[in-house]
C-alpha cells in the first residue's frame, strides 16, 4: 500500500520536474531580455523567474531522488511477500499441491539380542528317562 502511494507521488513529481525543466529558458535567452524583449515585465521580473524555476527544479529533483531511494529500500526489505493477488493465489496453490512430509514410524521396543558367550559352551544335559 505504501509502495503504491509512493509510486503515484513519484510519477507526479517526475511530470512536474519535466514541466519545470521545459519552462526554463536557455542561456541564449538572456541576451534578448537585455534589449527589452518583454520578459522584464513579467511577475517575477527579468531574473526572478529563472531563479524561481531553478529553485523549484532543484527541490523537485531532490524529492525525486529521495522517493526513488525510499522505494528501492522498501522493495528489497521484504522480497518474499507476494505483491499481487495473483502471486498470493499461486503461492497458496503451490502450498496445497505439496504432499505432506512423511513421518518416521514409531520406534518398536525389541529385546536386545543375546550374544553367544565366547569359549567352551556349556555341556548338554542328557535327556531324562
Amino acid at each position: 500500500m505504501l509502495y503504491t502511494i509512493l509510486e503515484i507521488i513519484l510519477v507526479f513529481v517526475a511530470v512536474a520536474l519535466v514541466i519545470f525543466i521545459l519552462l526554463q529558458q536557455g542561456k541564449g535567452a538572456d541576451a534578448g531580455a537585455a534589449f527589452g524583449s518583454g520578459s522584464s515585465g513579467t511577475v517575477f521580473g527579468a531574473g526572478g523567474s529563472a531563479n524561481f524555476l531553478s529553485h523549484v527544479t532543484a527541490v523537485l529533483a531532490t524529492l525525486f531522488f529521495i522517493l526513488a531511494l525510499t522505494m528501492a529500500y522498501l522493495s528489497h526489505r521484504n522480497p518474499a511477500a507476494p505483491q499481487s493477488i495473483m502471486e498470493r493465489a499461486a503461492q497458496q496453490q503451490a502450498a496445497a499441491a505439496q504432499p505432506a512430509t512423511p513421518q518416521a514410524p514409531p520406534a518398536i521396543n525389541t529385546p536386545p539380542a543375546t550374544s553367544k558367550p565366547s569359549g567352551n559352551p556349556a555341556p548338554a544335559q542328557p535327556p531324562l528317562h
